[in-house]
């Protein structure tokens, strides 16, 4: 038992630096009126990626859980505890989506002044994602060995925040592949523009795709 409190208080000061780091990255100035508009358009389309690929995710997860709760023993801890690994692995991944669209016009706009700043952004924003998963999911597996001995509760913990995770890679790979090459052959091909362009209206999509392909895929 003192093991397992100290793994809780350790994920959640984990969990509280994210927040920390979160908080000062926010603080940051996010740069000019357009610069802030073209973040927030980043940021739209990412939310709305993950919107639409969470409501997927859902309808399996219920199906998975009706079916462990019916069949895998012991019941309904396993399901339960699926369930609890699905929601800790979404929501670190929501975060980590978060705070990189936030990041990005502070890094470019902090770039300009000082490339130590910039620096100093960039990383934090990725410690955010770092500390939060690894909070968030030794939190999780710490409250169910408290709650339950059986090892196959556990597995149910793990096995919940892996296809939750196996859902983003491919969802997140597939989207990120699918703007990059559109955005290719609207540019490069049909209007030989050089790539990225901003004349490119395409580059937008190409942007939010290389934030949930590195994010959420």
């Amino acid at each position: 038992m003192e093991l397992e409190l100290l793994a809780l208080i350790i994920s959640i000061v984990g969990l509280a630096f994210a927040a920390f780091l979160r908080l000062s990255i926010i603080r940051q100035d996010a740069g000019t009126p357009e610069m802030k508009e073209i973040s927030q358009s980043i940021r739209k389309g990412a939310m709305a990626f993950l919107r639409r690929e969470f409501i997927t995710l859902a309808i399996f997860t219920l199906i998975t859980f009706f079916i462990l709760a019916l069949f895998i023993e012991p019941r309904p801890g396993v399901a339960l505890a699926y369930l609890f690994g699905t929601a800790t692995s979404a929501i670190a991944g929501f975060l980590g989506m978060d705070i990189a669209t936030r990041a990005n016009t502070r890094t470019a706009n902090s770039a300009v002044g000082s490339w130590a700043n910039a620096l100093k952004i960039a990383f934090s924003s990725g410690a955010v994602m770092g500390f939060c998963v690894v909070g968030l999911g030794l939190f999780g597996l710490t409250v169910v060995s408290m709650l339950s001995e059986d090892s196959h509760v556990w597995l149910g913990f793990a096995f919940g925040a892996s296809s939750v995770a196996l859902f983003l890679r491919v969802g997140g790979g597939i989207f990120t592949k699918s703007a990059d090459v559109g955005s290719d052959l609207v540019g490069k091909v049909e209007k030989d523009l050089p790539e990225d362009d901003p004349r490119n209206a395409a580059v937008i999509a190409d942007l939010v795709g290389d934030n949930v392909g590195d994010i959420a895929g």
